[in-house]
């Protein structure tokens, strides 16, 4: 069965089967991909239904796409022709093969998105199919410089390789994982923001920001690629032109703030707060509050179980008929109330 791409993922129609569009590499990020590798020779390797490389062919002069899959790869031309794309020479075979390596030029980067399992406790640079080291050393004889996928819940640390780890959010939440090697490595770690390409990347300049138990009057929510490259205390670090008083408000080991006694502009920001009262967490005390203060809705931003977690909202809004947002994070036994910041 022929499936379009759903608008999300891709402005342009795209087709392909149930999985082909399930894997393929959504816009906003096959762009930034295709911006930061533009080149002249480009292999895509495991292109699958070609989202990637009909970008790639944006800013390279030549796309090599390669695929196992042979109905994978009449999908690729479909939307190749589809997109009046015509510099793409699409290959079927196995990447790793000399049969394929053959037929392949002097490459000036080699790209591939393994595969791996559909599901697994814990994500591992172990089951990526091709390896890392395979295809390096495959491909080694016309090629040195490589950029792979990589599954983005890997942490820096567990990554054993010399390449910068380029951790992606879209739309705020955490997408992509690209590894850099050779000259296209920058940094060793640096996190991305799309949709925008807001970037922050890893510098040798030692930052030391306070943690605090108590937030300020502006609280802020960084992207979650910044917060998974452990890049946090750096970003608070960037805005010691604009006050001293920056600190990170952990609140429970899914939810940490940066906090500041002034207004903080940030494209690394996914949310920007104003903290309106800080009061003992109890149900009646905290919708009294915000029966008093024009709320109406609440969001709560805590560590609830699932059954339990409209109970305590409903019970939060009971009576609520104001206009007003509220976002509600629990630390300890305190309920920090928040409101949306335009600053």
């Amino acid at each position: 069965m022929i499936h379009v791409a759903r608008k999300k993922k891709f402005k342009t129609r795209m087709i392909s089967d149930k999985d082909g569009i399930r894997f393929a590499t959504p816009e906003p990020v096959a762009e930034y991909r295709a911006k930061r590798l533009q080149c002249e020779t480009i292999a895509d390797i495991s292109c699958g239904i070609g989202g990637q490389a009909l970008h790639f062919a944006k800013y390279c002069d030549i796309v090599y796409a390669i695929e196992l899959d042979p109905s994978k790869i009449e999908y690729a031309k479909k939307n190749a022709k589809i997109m009046g794309v015509n510099n793409i020479e699409f290959i079927t075979g196995d990447a790793l093969s000399s049969e394929v390596i053959t037929q392949l030029p002097e490459l000036d980067i080699v790209f591939s998105d393994p595969a791996r399992p559909s599901s697994e406790k814990v994500r591992s640079m172990d089951r990526l199919s091709p390896s890392i080291p395979e295809v390096m050393r495959s491909y080694s004889g016309i090629c040195s410089n490589f950029a792979f996928e990589a599954p983005p819940q890997i942490t820096p640390e567990r990554i054993p390789f010399d390449c910068e780890k380029e951790y992606m959010s879209l739309d705020g939440k955490l997408n992509r994982l690209n590894l850099y090697f050779g000259k296209l490595k920058k940094t060793d770690i640096s996190a991305v923001a799309l949709p925008g390409n807001s970037v922050i990347r890893k510098n040798d300049v030692k930052s030391h920001v306070i943690k605090t138990s108590k937030p300020e009057l502006y609280a802020y929510e960084a992207e979650e690629s910044v917060i998974k490259a452990g890049l946090l205390e750096q970003l608070a670090s960037s805005f010691k032109d604009v006050t001293d008083n920056v600190s990170i408000f952990e609140i429970d080991e899914k939810r940490i703030l940066l906090t500041s006694d002034k207004p903080l502009e940030s494209s690394l920001f996914k949310n920007s707060y104003r903290v309106v009262r800080i009061m003992r967490f109890d149900l009646e005390e905290v919708n009294s509050y915000l029966k008093k203060n024009s709320f109406k809705n609440i969001l709560i931003r805590a560590s609830i179980e699932p059954e339990r977690y409209w109970d305590t909202r409903n019970a939060l809004e009971k009576g609520l008929y104001g206009k007003k947002k509220a976002h509600l994070f629990i630390k300890d036994e305190n309920a920090v109330i928040c409101e949306v910041s335009d600053n």
